[in-house]
């Protein structure tokens, strides 16, 4: 086994024993990116990781994340390195700065090997869209299924053994999807516990800082690193950072977990449902009280169009500024606008020009009340009965995704429950900004599948210490493409 398939805590222990070095790592982790043929990657990083890598020579015992490789998705800032967020409107664009999770980690002396693929601007739940084409699942050497998206490569490069840990961001689902197409632990914090200083805004109330990892005790580790207030992002948080993996076994014994009846109801995979109550009843046994409880199901149908209407509304807003003369390639014009209409015309891919036109009829003034202010209503409503269970329950406990990851090409009803709440229901964590982790379940005929997690505001701490349990039910911990292993369900 390579030190890359071990887990960060597992990989820290060697490189304070000096049984690896970081530069070994780092070189290690090059060569498996540069042979990765998933079109995870951006951009690969060779000599600036190298040239870093080579500086840490003498340990830090205390430091967990000391010499470890990482990626991050490419819509971090990054300076001095190119930045495009997978979208040909910002080929060339070099940021001035890094945002502020690369500075904690590299103030970590973590290493970062590469920027990952996405979908274009960070729209998108496929990994299909951005503008170097299709990353594939690794789980699949025959490229046949979807790996998830947005954050495709960020899931793809710690699934396939590349790195540990990597960066991505979720507005609706895009790491904690992604993580169980790929058999990954995903975790998004709550809204404000990570600062989204350098992080490219898609629809800022619901975009979250969030991270890949193989195990969820290096999921604790990295929020430890992640977290805290950034007075450059007024919506980061001033509660102060907790040792999110001081109570990782402590078990569940008298924790209270709420079963979503009608996600269940709108999942018609048996073995899926199979698994899944064979995890609730081992849960019982760990001394947990399981109940399953009503969510109501005008309210979670309506989940998807409420997403859909408030994130491209946000997103036209906050992209207005790619037109060819702030960002972007320059494709001439006699006029600001034709010089604008250029740009946008060959700089945005279909999926994107769509998103845009939905949101601004969404915006206009005759069309607000029908359409954005009726999904803000919409978003209370969900967001107040979300908040009405995690009242008298300590989490909502779910399965990720109705399925393993669908073949390119397979349809679905997208006015089916199935695709309208079994598919979509983990946009509730963003609705509310509430702290959501996704682990793996069990392997179905060699795929992953995951379930999720969900707890009340800025609880990441108890929420760590369910998924573990999780974790150590399932016997899926340190799970990989590369490094399969038959569960304990």
């Amino acid at each position: 086994m390579s030190y890359l398939d071990l887990s960060i805590s597992e990989l820290h222990e060697a490189l304070v024993a000096k049984k690896v070095t970081p530069l070994e790592l780092a070189q290690e982790a090059l060569a498996r990116a540069k042979a990765d043929n998933n079109n995870a990657f951006e951009l690969i990083l060779e000599d600036e990781a190298l040239a870093f890598a080579s500086t840490l020579t003498e340990p830090e015992a205390d430091n967990p994340f000391w010499g470890i490789p990482f990626v991050a998705k490419d819509n971090f800032s990054t300076k001095g390195i190119e930045t495009t967020a997978s979208s040909n409107v910002l080929k060339g664009y070099v940021p001035l700065f890094d945002a502020a999770v690369i500075e904690r980690l590299k103030a970590k002396k973590a290493v970062l090997i590469a920027k990952a693929t996405m979908d274009e601007l960070a729209m998108g739940g496929t990994g299909t869209t951005g503008h170097k084409g299709i990353t594939y699942n690794p789980w699949d050497p025959k490229h046949t299924r979807l790996c998830g998206g947005s954050s495709c490569g960020s899931a793809v490069s710690v699934a396939a053994n590349i790195v540990p840990f990597s960066l991505g961001s979720d507005t609706g689902d895009s790491v904690r999807k992604p993580a169980s197409l790929n058999g990954l632990v995903g975790m998004k914090p709550t809204w404000g516990r990570i600062s989204r200083y350098g992080l490219f805004p898609f629809a800022p109330s619901l975009d979250h800082v969030a991270y890949f990892t193989r195990s969820v005790k290096d999921s604790a580790l990295a929020l430890n690193l992640l977290a805290g207030r950034d007075e450059r992002d007024a919506t980061s948080s001033l509660r102060p950072v907790e040792a999110y993996e001081s109570s990782l076994e402590e078990g569940v014994k008298g924790k209270k977990f709420a079963v979503i009846k009608e996600i269940i109801d709108s999942t018609s995979d048996k073995e899926v449902l199979a698994k899944f109550n064979a995890s609730l009843e081992a849960l019982k046994k760990e001394g947990a009280e399981v109940e399953i409880v009503s969510f109501g199901e005008r309210l979670l149908e309506s989940i998807y169009a409420t997403y859909f209407v408030i994130s491209c509304a946000e997103a036209t807003s906050n992209d207005a500024n790619l037109d060819g003369i702030k960002f972007g390639p320059y494709y001439g014009g006699k006029s600001y606008q034709e010089v604008m209409m250029n740009a946008r015309t060959k700089g945005f891919s279909k999926l994107i020009k769509r998103r845009f036109v939905i949101g601004s009829f969404s915006l206009m003034a005759e069309n607000q009340d029908e359409l954005f202010r009726r999904a803000q209503r919409a978003r209370s409503l969900i967001v107040s009965r979300t908040n009405e269970i995690l009242a008298d329950f300590d989490y909502i406990y779910v399965p990720a995704a109705p399925s393993v990851a669908r073949e390119f090409g397979a349809t679905s009803d997208k006015l089916s429950n199935e695709y309208l709440i079994a598919d979509n229901h983990l946009a509730l964590g963003n609705f509310a900004g509430l702290p959501s982790i996704t682990v793996p379940l069990f392997l179905e005929n060699g795929l992953p599948v995951g379930v999720n997690l969900m707890g009340r505001a800025f609880e990441e701490k108890s929420l760590f210490q369910g998924a573990r349990a999780i974790e150590k039910i399932t016997g899926l911990e340190n799970l990989s493409a590369v490094n399969k292993k038959e569960g304990t369900l």
